[in-house]
């Protein structure tokens, strides 16, 4: 059993500032990671709005210096998922394929993954031409048609980014506006490499059995559908919290871990950051600044425990 004060769930940019601010202030600190360190970060192509950073940067690059900067203060990775997480006494366990990790406390930033659309086609054209990553799959696609769907600040992102591998890049969103940020917005409609197609949604996606040919549409405003020819469809709708080592009970209506201002979950000792909790913004500086309050927040909570709270 491997022993330590704090343990993070998740290494994305919430899980690794926790990291940091945690083991910085002295505490013993393990981030279980069941991929590879960055979360969602790592899938992001420029990141030009975090603050402090005079030019844009790579999604990777900044994740790299998240995790250089955690394991300098002394945290430390493990490369495992955790499949089962309890609390017994004033302990957690949290129980992996090969190990049993026990903390004082538990700090939860496991990010959210991509909603699907559940339309046919969608699953067998996966990796064939259907994608949830812009950055990750845009450039099989250089000079085709691509359809991409959703009207957040995902979808417009990668939007524009497949917008400089492609002319022929269309956006629909089954409302009559975007939701997403109005730079976004702005930087969409006047691309010249962008349609926007509103009040539309995608009903099918068609190909030949090796890679998608085709979709079929659904014009809401003439409630009719038709056949259009794209070569790639790329699904931005929204995020499914990764909260299923949680009771229900600590979650909200739509699967988020609720929290305080502090980062309290229900359950005391346990602490959520990031994505995976109840949050009217997300984004990598906001992520940043939960871990940071989760890592100091669960640290007070290890005083209280060990009775030694500065009053």
């Amino acid at each position: 059993m491997i022993e330590q004060d704090i343990l993070i769930i998740g290494s994305g940019i919430a899980g690794m500032s926790a990291a940091q601010y945690a083991s910085r202030a002295g505490r013993s600190v393990t981030i279980m990671e069941g991929l590879a360190p960055g979360g969602q970060t790592m899938f992001i192509d420029m990141i030009e709005n975090y603050p402090g950073l005079e030019e844009p940067i790579g999604g990777y690059d900044l994740a790299v210096k998240f995790q250089t900067q955690a394991e300098r203060f002394g945290a430390k990775i493990a490369y495992a998922t955790v499949t089962a997480l309890k609390k017994e006494g004033d302990f957690f366990y949290a129980q992996t394929s090969g190990e049993t990790y026990k903390a004082k406390a538990v700090i939860l930033a496991t990010g959210a993954q991509h909603r699907h659309l559940g339309v046919e086609g969608e699953m067998e054209y996966a990796g064939k031409g259907v994608s949830y990553c812009g950055t990750c799959d845009g450039p099989f696609f250089r000079g085709k048609r691509i359809l991409v769907v959703g009207g957040g600040d995902t979808a417009l992102t990668d939007a524009i980014f497949l917008s400089k591998l492609s002319e022929h890049v269309t956006i629909i969103h089954r409302k009559d506006r975007f939701r997403g940020q109005d730079n976004l917005v702005r930087q969409v409609e006047r691309n010249q490499n962008i349609e926007i197609v509103m009040n539309h949604t995608l009903q099918k996606i068609v190909g030949d059995g090796n890679k998608v040919t085709s979709t079929v549409l659904k014009d809401l405003i003439e409630d009719r559908e038709y056949n259009r020819e794209f070569d790639a469809v790329f699904i931005f709708v929204g995020m499914l919290p990764q909260t299923g080592l949680l009771d229900k009970s600590l979650l909200d209506a739509d699967g988020y871990a609720q929290t305080n201002e502090r980062m309290e979950t229900k359950l005391a000792g346990l602490y959520a950051a990031g994505d995976v909790r109840d949050t009217v913004f997300r984004q990598l500086v906001t992520a940043a600044s939960d871990g940071a309050v989760a890592a100091h927040c669960s640290s007070e909570y290890i005083d209280e425990l060990e009775g030694m709270e500065y009053v």
